[in-house]
């Protein structure tokens, strides 16, 4: 399967933005969904994950409440919803699939997030 994320771009710190994961190749349905982020000079870092089916999500906890992820397998692609922005917020975003939760086999290729104060 191959992932595209889209959606980053430059805003202010208190906005909205709304990134998404798109596959194309074999059914989306089959893989739990993942997103991550890595800021300038830092680790690469959890954001959220979506059950196969959609029924189960979970998220960082520093992120809970602020973030958001879902899915349309109809339209073989996952989405996060990112509001009240920080620039603690900048980093590449990236999306990955996998059979389940911390099995990741396919990444995409990021997108980047900027936040100005």
């Amino acid at each position: 399967v191959q992932l595209q994320a889209s959606g980053g771009g430059l805003v202010q710190a208190g906005d909205s933005l709304r990134l998404s994961c798109a596959a194309s190749g074999r059914s989306f349905s089959v893989y739990a969904v993942g997103w991550f982020r890595q800021a300038p000079g830092k680790e690469q870092e959890f954001v959220a994950t979506i059950s196969r089916s959609g029924d189960s999500t979970y998220g960082a906890d520093n992120m809970k409440g602020r973030f958001t992820i879902s899915r349309d397998n109809a339209r073989n692609t996952v989405y996060l919803q990112m509001n009240d922005l920080k620039p603690e917020d900048t980093a590449v975003y990236y999306c990955a699939a996998g059979p389940v939760h911390r099995q990741y086999n396919y990444w995409g290729q990021g997108t980047l997030v900027t936040v100005s104060s």
